[in-house]
């Protein structure tokens, strides 16, 4: 067997996969109205272009992009807009929304899903097809894809890394993304590829996903540009920094970027929506979310336009069973806990997640016992019990000097606390502090 490669630090927890791993993707019913959020990217939200009262077709633009950090968004069904404003958000607590009753007869934009002869595209046509496509990266950060794809000048790209990883428990929306869609998968791997005058790629995937190893060498089918490459099950195998230093052996500087060391980092699903994107000209208004946990009656993976309710979702799924505590938009570790249902799937929603009381529970936190489980689990090599006692004691200033900015939020330092210390809550919002101080000071 070929070597795994992996990275420093990290932990084991249990996958939690079987309930939807081997099962195939199911599409949903046309939800009948859908909440679709002008902001599900990083930078600035799109600037809304209906009003109540309008009709409008599935995949016509319905929101701009407001600026090159920023995309447009497309309506997810056809019908008669409803209501332009705010509504619960599963990042935010509210954002503005455009809301659309669904005619149920799903009439597309004309010119949507015409095949288009790639071969006579030139990078930029691709690049831009991306962008009016509103495709963002489908792993959870959301970031614009045709931004990751415009490296300024000087930043020269030799490697492309394609995120298989899936190493977060419960989700397995990318597992069968890669069984059925394989192809589909290596062509946008391959628009990538051209896009950037890139000759070198790897598909990254855990080894405790030999099916899907299996069907991406399959369709990369001897390609000398692409290569697969198994990687130890392990969290967070799947971030950006330690997936280009389990592969390359690069480390990205603290503040850096990938396209710092030579590389660009995408998400398979991500690769999908590249070749829907170019070959078809279909913009991004659906995506396969693993809606899954004990708290869920029958878990499944799920074809589901953006902007259908979570609450609608898990109604398909045979609704709630008894005992649920918690509703994660995204898996366990990195995910975002709720509090309410009656939010909609965005671009990065991966998993709908629904725990019990006995999957999730909350012992009550202790003072540090300075045991450094912590330290070693930490896959950037910080100091979280020292970064945590300074946030208690407000001490911001000095947590930067410890690199809490560098801090990727993968939940380790908490998940092996032998005191249940919040880590995580406590770093998120010592950053959000050390942004607000920015602001007011106007760096």
């Amino acid at each position: 067997m070929a070597k795994q490669r992996s990275f420093n630090g990290g932990v084991h927890p249990s996958g939690f996969k079987e309930p939807t791993a081997g099962k195939a993707i199911v599409r949903v019913p046309l939800p009948q109205k859908v909440f679709i959020p002008l902001q599900q990217h990083t930078g600035a939200p799109a600037k809304a272009l209906v009003k109540k009262g309008d009709t409008v077709k599935t995949g016509k633009v319905i929101g701009e992009a407001s600026g090159f950090i920023s995309l447009p968004v497309h309506a997810s069904v056809s019908g008669k807009v409803v209501d332009v404003g705010l509504f619960p958000h599963p990042l935010f607590r509210q954002a503005e929304m455009v809301v659309i009753e669904s005619d149920g007869t799903d009439v597309w934009e004309e010119g949507i899903g015409e095949p288009v002869d790639i071969d006579n595209l030139s990078p930029a046509q691709m690049r831009e097809a991306i962008s009016k496509a509103g495709v963002a990266g489908m792993g959870g950060a959301a970031f614009p894809t045709h931004v990751k794809l415009s490296p300024p000048k000087g930043k020269q790209i030799d490697t492309v890394i394609l995120n298989g990883a899936e190493c977060e428990p419960y989700l397995t929306c990318d597992h069968r993304l890669m069984l059925e869609f394989p192809e589909k998968i290596v062509d946008g791997l391959k628009v990538i590829l051209k896009i950037l005058g890139c000759h070198s790629a790897h598909i990254a995937i855990e080894v405790n996903k030999p099916d899907a190893i299996a069907r991406l060498k399959q369709s990369v089918d001897g390609s000398e540009l692409i290569s697969i490459i198994p990687l130890k099950v392990k969290y967070p195998q799947g971030a950006e920094k330690q997936l280009i230093h389990a592969i390359t052996k690069r480390e990205v500087p603290s503040g850096g970027l990938p396209m710092d060391v030579g590389c660009v980092v995408q998400n398979v699903a991500t690769a999908f929506a590249i070749s829907e994107a170019v070959s078809l000209n279909k913009p991004l208004i659906e995506r396969v979310v693993a809606v899954t946990g004990p708290g869920v009656e029958e878990p499944q993976n799920m074809w589901v336009r953006i902007g259908t309710p979570v609450r609608e979702l898990i109604d398909q799924c045979g609704g709630y069973q008894s005992g649920v505590k918690k509703l994660v938009v995204g898996g366990p570790m990195m995910g975002v806990a709720q509090y309410t249902d009656e939010i909609p799937v965005i671009k990065g929603t991966s998993g709908i997640l629904v725990l019990t009381a006995e999957s999730s529970p909350s012992p009550p936190s202790q003072p540090c016992i300075s045991c450094g489980k912590c330290v070693e689990s930490c896959p950037i090599g910080l100091m979280p019990n020292i970064i945590g006692k300074l946030v208690e004691h407000q001490r911001f200033s000095e947590a930067q000097e410890y690199g809490i900015l560098d801090c990727i939020e993968c939940g380790c330092c908490a998940y092996v606390c032998s005191a249940k210390i919040n880590l995580i809550h406590l770093i998120k919002y010592a950053k959000q502090e050390i942004r607000l101080a920015g602001k007011e000071k106007g760096v």
